[in-house]
């Protein structure tokens, strides 16, 4: 789907929610989710805007820092770490798949 006026079209991810975080997010592991078109091409930062918005029900603080992640949580971007990828400019593609892991526990 396209949109005209410059905007860019509307992405369709997979995010996942591994090792803990899903509890954040009402104990959903998989979220099939399209992102609405918007002018500028969809990054990661704007993502977990996003996510904190729409999607991550309690406890913010466990899961963002800042405008990124918090440290303890693996990010993926199609299997790869995102750290490969640009991390917070990577720009989302269609059917991209984004996980983020808790490698915290309690003991």
């Amino acid at each position: 789907m396209y949109v005209l006026l410059n905007a860019v079209r509307c992405i369709s991810d997979i995010f996942l929610f591994l090792g803990g975080a899903e509890l954040l997010f009402n104990g959903v592991k998989e979220h099939h989710v399209t992102l609405p078109s918007q002018s500028e091409p969809w990054d990661m930062k704007q993502l977990l805007v996003w996510i904190q918005q729409n999607l991550l029900k309690e406890r913010p603080e466990l899961f963002v820092q800042g405008d990124s992640v918090r440290p303890g949580i693996l990010v993926l971007i199609n299997d790869a770490d995102w750290e490969l990828m640009g991390e917070l400019d990577y720009q989302l593609q269609e059917q991209d798949n984004v996980v983020f892991i808790s490698t915290l526990h309690g003991g």
